[in-house]
């Protein structure tokens, strides 16, 4: 068995056991709330799209959080686990499909992915423990980094030389593996938060000088590993939107099969300026959010 081959084995496992963790968890909710397992057609609109732009190199995460926010689907609190709980297995998908259809060195992706995982369980179990407060401060944030990053990826789209050129290389060693692992742990965890893997990937893939294209079997070989990983917490504590999870992944798995297989390329630059805009607005709302009721609870 080859590299890639135990790869997509792994894969499958860590995919089995998310979905035997993932229907106890329906299980339970469905217990608790009858109906609750029934999407809207809300969250399936918004699985759709954010995981058909995703697979094309967009994120789900940004686009996603804005949605809940601008029509108040979620809880703020809720947001983080409900991303993570309702795209992994759209992402999986995704990985499945690019996983066998780039080519990368074996090493760097399995080192990168297993870094990236690691990042994610230390992150879930904070994630999953903050205060509402701490949540809406950390996802205004983790928006404006992802509003910089799409613009970042927009400038690089337009420019004859771009921002962060890249280079040729599919695979890295000595120095630079070990400060790809070190970025993958510090994205994993970050991602658990609200901020996406693909556009600080693409970015940190450029700058230690690989092809562009190696980003999308190391990004979303990565999310296929780290989500199930750290869904499976907010899954255990109960910190995710059951019905907005579902929507999310019932209309996500079709939305992924039709951008990989049939669309597979599409001029993103004005959807990222628009992603831009809608991010930037949740971001504000959320911080915005987070002062109001800190002076609500002071007075």
């Amino acid at each position: 068995m080859d590299a890639k081959t135990g790869l997509v084995v792994a894969l499958g496992v860590f995919t089995a056991f998310y979905v035997v963790v993932f229907a106890i968890g329906l299980r339970e909710a469905a217990r608790e709330q009858p109906g609750v397992l029934t999407p809207t057609l809300s969250g399936l609109v918004v699985g759709f799209f954010t995981n058909f732009f995703d697979t094309l190199g967009i994120g789900s995460y940004a686009p996603t959080t804005s949605a809940f926010r601008f029509w108040r689907m979620v809880r703020d609190e809720q947001i983080p686990g409900t991303l993570n709980v309702g795209h992994t297995l759209p992402t999986i998908v995704e990985a499945f499909i690019f996983i066998t259809a780039i080519i990368v060195d074996p090493k760097t992706l399995i080192a990168l992915i297993a870094a990236a995982v690691i990042g994610a369980w230390l992150g879930a179990g904070v994630v999953a423990k903050m205060s509402r407060r701490a949540i809406q401060i950390g996802m205004g944030i983790a928006l404006m980094v992802g509003a910089a990053l799409f613009a970042l990826k927009n400038v690089d789209a337009v420019r004859a030389v771009p921002v962060f050129p890249g280079g040729d290389a599919i695979g890295l060693s000595g120095t630079l593996l070990i400060v790809g692992i070190a970025g993958a742990i510090i994205l994993g965890a970050l991602m658990t938060l609200g901020i996406g893997f693909y556009a600080p990937c693409m970015i940190m893939v450029a700058l230690l000088g690989m092809n562009a294209k190696t980003a999308f079997p190391i990004m979303m070989g990565a999310c296929a590993f780290l989500m199930p990983v750290a869904s499976a917490r907010f899954v255990r504590l109960k910190k995710f939107d059951v019905k907005a999870a579902v929507g999310l992944c019932i209309g996500g798995i079709p939305a992924v099969l039709l951008a990989a297989l049939f669309v597979k390329a599409l001029p993103l630059v004005y959807v990222r300026w628009g992603v831009v805009g809608v991010v930037l607005y949740a971001g504000v709302g959320l911080l915005r959010t987070a002062a109001r009721e800190r002076a609500a609870a002071g007075s």
